[in-house]
């Protein structure tokens, strides 16, 4: 909803309301910042008879704990969703990896959410937030650099014009790009990216079962790319075919039907074979990393900084650390009286997000290489390593709460 005037003063502009993007507006939001957010399309509103979504993430237990923190999870937990207790992969049947909730003595790995609900918990929570101020549909048509007063420092200071499409003026002390991949912030602010385009698609597939609602994803490594499996509320799946970029276009011509029969010749014994096609997709896998994740009056978080191979279900938990981190990070400055949108304190943010996020992205690019070919000897190497790590102990937890997010 606009306000009256054609110009409206905040402390923070957020461009992008997806899930990383809400995060970020009712974490700020909570430390009493007047926060603008910018998004073209609000989140369908949710009835539990709808059909499920393709896109649906693996929440960590640490990504819970940021969502219990901003006040969402109770709301989410009221909505569809299945939480997972392990996680299983391999390649060859007797060289299998599994890891357990048990094993780090807790009763769930993480949930499986529909990214839309998260995204629409987040929104209704920023609904009951009078600080907090959503300009949808709308979008950003021009950003420039200004002078204005800051009552925090009884000085002028630089600040950001974001000029909407529907003409209204918004002016912040911070401008935040959690605008996706194709950051149009990031674009202006003139931070470079490094990265690649993987030579794989991959193919997101929603299954109805015979089998009832399952607790464990799993996946099987093959030199095409991977078969994954991820539970779905009630008998439902969403299975991930990773492939060539010309081998999915493919399956994408298929009919339900016909891509069923190519489903049961390419995916592991372990999937039932009593299933029905209900919807499928496709999307590129793509490696970006920012040169930078911030400047003066300027941070960026999320898909805008990073994207990464999506074969470990990281890429919004990653998302929800840069968010967990940025909140901290001005906190700490709003609590102890510092300008909390210069460069030298949004450094802070940057020095623990990103080396932490180049270990993530690197991991899944040894993972990506070390199973994208039949080579032999590197075959029984990586089999030989899957089967050392299934066995229990200090190392295995530690990866594990790492990959959770808690260590």
């Amino acid at each position: 909803m606009h306000q009256a005037s054609n110009v409206v003063e905040h402390d923070v502009v957020i461009v992008g309301g997806g899930m990383v993007g809400a995060a970020v507006a009712v974490g700020l939001g909570q430390l009493g910042l007047n926060v603008a957010m910018v998004e073209a399309f609000a989140p369908k509103a949710y009835l539990p008879e709808q059909p499920l979504d393709l896109r649906v993430s693996a929440i960590s237990v640490a990504s819970e704990q940021l969502l219990e923190r901003l006040g969402v999870m109770e709301q989410l937990r009221t909505m569809r969703h299945v939480a997972y207790k392990g996680l299983e992969t391999w390649e060859l049947d007797d060289c299998i990896t599994r890891f357990h909730a048990d094993q780090i003595d807790e009763s769930h790995l993480g949930y499986f959410f529909e990214n839309r609900l998260i995204q629409l918990s987040l929104w209704q929570q920023i609904e009951k937030m009078d600080n907090v101020h959503c300009y949808c549909p709308d979008s950003v048509a021009k950003f420039e650099r200004i002078e204005m007063s800051n009552s925090d420092v009884k000085s002028l200071s630089q600040g950001i014009k974001a000029t909407l499409k529907s003409g209204v003026e918004l002016h912040a002390s911070l401008l935040v790009g959690a605008d996706g991949a194709n950051s149009q912030v990031r674009q202006w602010a003139g931070i470079g990216i490094t990265g690649w385009d993987y030579a794989q698609s991959a193919m997101l597939i929603n299954v109805e079962t015979d089998t009832a609602q399952q607790d464990i994803t799993w996946q099987q490594f093959t030199p095409q790319g991977p078969r994954s499996l991820l539970p779905l509320p009630g008998n439902n799946a969403s299975l991930v075919w990773y492939d060539s970029n010309s081998r999915i276009k493919q399956l994408m011509q298929l009919n339900h039907k016909q891509l069923a029969e190519q489903i049961k010749l390419n995916f592991p014994s372990r999937l039932d074979e009593n299933f029905t096609v209900i919807a499928r997709g496709s999307f590129p896998l793509t490696r970006r990393h920012a040169q930078d994740y911030c400047q003066d009056n300027i941070v960026i978080l999320g898909d805008a900084a990073h994207t990464i191979n999506p074969l470990a279900g990281q890429g919004v938990n990653i998302g929800f650390k840069d968010v967990d981190v940025l909140i901290a990070t001005i906190a700490d400055a709003v609590g102890n009286d510092k300008p909390w949108w210069t460069a030298s304190c949004l450094k802070q943010y940057q020095c623990k997000r990103y080396s932490d996020n180049l270990l993530m992205m690197s991991a899944m690019d040894a993972f990506y290489a070390g199973f994208s070919n039949d080579l032999l000897p590197i075959k029984l190497l990586r089999n030989g390593l899957l089967k050392l790590t299934n066995y229990d102990n200090p190392i295995k937890q530690k990866v594990l709460k790492y990959a959770l997010g808690l260590a």
